[in-house]
């Protein structure tokens, strides 16, 4: 009762002077925590547009990425949407509280895509070689099950067992893996590659130290003494990844895991982790991350095969790699083991072989070999220095080519497909196979140039590794540490081709190495990437080094000075890229349908209720709208009449009122006045510059339809008539801080909503612009909203536009950047009223456009003077 008599006596004038204070004390601090809610929710829902719009950016390809940002980035959106649904209900009093059910609904589907399905059926911990085919491939891996395959075709393959996914993902799930090392990629930096390397060095350390399951133990034990009895306890193993992913035709992962060569049996458990943990190797990271291919699923399953003791080895490719038109086999032959064709670290035999019957060798090239790898039953695998005639001589006879190239291709006509494929020979004469994968399926046609450059020729005779040409600066790679400095565009020229270096290759220009062959792993990467590259060019590094510019021609092997034009005009389109299509764009696709669109569109349609909000960007529409209606709505009107100071500006009061949120003004206002000169916002400050300019020179000069049209428009508006209640009556109000400005505002027939912050953190600084509406008919709103949008693009700001309603952002920038891009908007605000009256006009049109953008473009010169 006591409250009512408060009322009565309020409303007849009777509530004394302390009751009034009292009052308005209390109204104050009721607003200030509405507003300092909505400024919390503002504050999200920036937060939350930022990761839809970088969700945009990634959609459109070109920059990698991999799924733990794609669950960072959900994670992000879905807590800043639940920040906001709670920080209007605590403005609303809980009127909203169905906005909950909504988010869980979404955020169900968007785990739907995230978290993958079913868990896969646990398999046998490991399997014997003999006992696998190429339709086990989802248990042992591609590389295994094709090795497996070869030897059900009738070839000669080691024996030898794989540790398989079931045993990787036993090891994984027993020792707590998966879940840490996400956790530990989400919350690094992943994209710069010092970066990656602490990341790498990280994760490795920690598998390595892990225990395995004592029944995988027990499983690969009993497997070793198996190998034990067949080939004797000294036996050497090779023990070789896997991968789930690996080996196939859009993806080889050439050279990107470890392999541990020369193994005792007493070490397999040991070299199973190390192989294992080299799936978070830096080459293995960046390889995944530039393809778009998730860590997720990618088990590591491990082959231990008995090595062989070789008298040559090498690859041969079914089809030329490099020129896609030649059908010719190429073969890659060294003497002892295959590791030195594959690593680059020597120059390889090639032989070019016909595939017609006869098959014949049409062209050979032999160069000097200095050193060979070889099984030792002491120390596993050493490099053994080669005399002159054997440094000199062939590694295989004409004979042992042609039957290498004959089975060769009854490989590639098993599998459908050409066929990059490793071997060796034994000391009996024995060809064996070791591997036997798909070629890289991009293999880019590249023309030959119309014209020779008018250069200076480098070098010439080098192998060709990846076809293509392209021009940089020289930049030697001699250590780690170089590839940190290693810049975007570059030639990396290297005294080894190792596949060390791949990790480079998203950033090089080319490639040029002394050592090294087309049958390489860095060769193999480099043409998956449409790097040119030429290997084997002896004393590269003393020719090149130093050169500013050189272009590299990679299909014929030779290097110039400066940029050959000739050869650069001449080349295909950029190779497709690899983020289009990947699995984790695919995962990304998927959960931005249920982030990115806004389908909740008008706030006065019977349907803007949160029920039918489909999306996070639905929920973050409707509690923003709901938000400003809460603080702008009829029912605050007396606290803003309380609250609110009418802005005195050179002695005369302006239509503008403005709330104090908390260190706006530099003194308490006397009255109901507050002076410009009286205000500490920085933000509004910046704001009134733009807006003043230049004065404004009033409404356009109409033409008669425009005029019409203003008549037709404003005797169908309800919000003008003067007998109902209307949005015209809404006051221009600042909201302010020293630091940031909400405006409400209308400005002749239209209405914009502007909000900013401007700090010393540079990553939250953000400028939010609104506008809607007009005078004229639809048709010539819609036509300067897309003016406006424009201009503000030409200087930077993202720009969205649904009919005659434009929404404009900037965001993360310094301080002063974004003081200049608000000072745009204040000048555009002020500048644009009532240009819809003459956008059908196209010579009047474009004299306003015109004038716009000249008064624009020196209002900023002048300002940045």
């Amino acid at each position: 009762m006591a409250t009512f008599w408060n009322r009565l006596s309020r409303l007849i004038g009777l509530s004394s002077p302390e009751e009034d204070e009292a009052l308005e004390q209390a109204l104050r601090l009721d607003f200030r925590r509405r507003c300092a809610l909505f400024r919390q929710l503002v504050n999200s829902n920036n937060r939350a547009l930022e990761v839809m719009s970088d969700m945009e950016e990634m959609l459109r390809g070109g920059k990698p990425f991999g799924l733990p940002q794609v669950r960072g980035m959900c994670a992000q959106a879905t807590a800043n949407v639940f920040k906001m649904i709670r920080c209007l209900e605590g403005m609303t009093d809980g009127r909203h509280n169905a906005l909950y059910d909504r988010l869980r609904a979404v955020q169900q589907e968007i785990g739907r895509h995230v978290e993958g399905g079913r868990e896969p059926v646990p398999g046998p911990l490991v399997l014997s070689l003999a006992a696998i085919g190429a339709a086990d491939a989802g248990e042992v891996g591609p590389k295994m099950a094709n090795l497996g395959e070869l030897g059900r075709i009738g070839l000669d393959v080691p024996g030898g067992f794989v540790i398989t996914a079931s045993g990787f993902r036993r090891f994984f799930e027993d020792a707590g893996l998966s879940a840490e090392i996400e956790g530990i990629i989400r919350e690094r930096q992943v994209d710069r590659l010092d970066a990656r390397y602490a990341l790498s060095s990280t994760i490795q350390e920690l598998i390595v130290a892990a225990p395995l399951p004592d029944e995988l133990v027990q499983a690969i034990e009993e497997q070793c003494q198996a190998l034990a009895d067949a080939y004797g306890d000294e036996v050497r193993l090779a023990v070789r990844s896997s991968a789930l992913g690996e080996d196939l035709p859009d993806a080889s992962f050439a050279g990107q895991y470890r392999t541990e060569l020369g193994v005792r049996l007493d070490q397999v458990v040991r070299s199973y982790k190390e192989v294992v943990a080299s799936k978070y190797g830096v080459a293995a990271m960046t390889y995944r991350w530039n393809r778009g291919i998730p860590d997720e699923g990618m088990a590591v399953c491990v082959g231990c095969l008995p090595m062989v003791d070789a008298s040559a080895g090498g690859v041969v490719y079914s089809r030329d790699p490099v020129h896609p038109a030649d059908r010719r086999l190429v073969v890659h032959a060294v003497p002892g083991l295959p590791t030195a064709v594959v690593d680059g670290n020597v120059q390889a035999d090639r032989y070019l072989v016909s595939r017609d019957d006869p098959m014949c060798i049409e062209e050979s090239h032999v160069p000097r070999k200095r050193s060979m790898a070889q099984l030792d039953a002491m120390e596993g695998v050493v490099h053994v220095p080669l005399q002159d005639s054997e440094a000199e001589a062939s590694a295989l006879s004409p004979q042992a080519i042609i039957d290498l190239a004959g089975k060769t291709l009854a490989v590639e006509r098993h599998f459908g497909q050409p066929q990059d494929v490793e071997w060796v020979v034994d000391r009996q004469g024995t060809l064996i196979f070791l591997q036997a994968r798909p070629m890289t399926g991009h293999m880019p046609m590249v023309p030959e140039p119309q014209d020779e450059p008018d250069l200076p020729l480098l070098l010439d005779g080098g192998e060709p590794a990846s076809p293509g040409a392209a021009c940089g600066p020289v930049f030697v790679v001699r250590k780690n540490a170089d590839a940190f400095s290693f810049p975007e565009g570059a030639v990396l020229v290297a005294a080894q081709a190792l596949p060390r270096w791949a990790p480079l290759l998203p950033r090089a220009a080319a490639v040029v190495a002394e050592t090294g062959s087309a049958a390489g792993h860095l060769a193999n990467v480099a043409r998956e990437f449409d790097v040119p590259a030429v290997f084997g060019l002896e004393n590269a590094i003393s020719a090149l080094d130093g050169n500013q510019m050189i272009t590299v021609d990679g299909t014929h092997g030779r290097i110039f000075s400066g940029c050959a034009e000739e050869l650069l005009a001449s080349q295909a389109a950029k190779g497709p890229d690899f983020m289009l299509g990947s699995p984790v764009m695919n995962t990304l696709a998927s959960v931005a349908r249920h982030i990115v669109p806004l389908t909740l569109l008008d706030p006065e349609s019977p349907d803007f209720r949160p029920e039918f909000c489909r999306t996070l960007h639905d929920i973050t529409r409707f509690c923003h709208e709901k938000s400003v209606g809460e603080l702008f709505s009829a029912d605050s009107g007396p606290v803003r009449k309380r609250l609110a100071k009418q802005l005195r500006y050179n002695g005369r009061p302006l239509k503008y009122w403005l709330i104090d949120l908390g260190n706006g003004f530099t003194d308490p206002p006397q009255d109901r006045y507050i002076d410009f000169e009286n205000i500490a916002s920085r933000p509004l400050h910046v704001l009134w510059e733009g807006m003043t300019a230049k004065e404004w020179s009033g409404p356009p000069v109409l033409d008669a339809r425009g005029f019409a049209s203003i008549i037709s428009q404003a005797a169908s508006n309800r919000d003008i008539e003067p007998a109902m209640a209307s949005s015209f009556e809404v006051k221009n109000y600042f909201m302010i801080t020293d630091t940031f400005l909400s405006l409400q505002s209308r400005f002749g027939f239209h209405f914009c909503t502007l909000e900013a912050l401007i700090g010393e953190i540079a990553d939250e600084n953000y400028v939010s612009f609104r506008f809607k509406g007009g005078a004229a008919d639809q048709d010539r709103r819609i036509l300067r909203a897309e003016l406006v949008a424009d201009l503000l693009e030409e200087h930077g700001f993202r720009t969205e536009l649904r009919q005659d309603a434009l929404l404009a952002r900037a965001e993360a920038l310094p301080s002063a950047e974004l003081e200049e891009k608000l000072k745009i908007l204040g000048f555009v605000m002020i500048h644009t009223k009532q240009l819809d009256m003459v956008m059908k006009n196209r010579e009047m049109a474009r004299v306003y456009e015109q004038r716009l953008r000249r008064d624009l473009t020196a209002m900023i010169s002048k300002a940045r003077q």
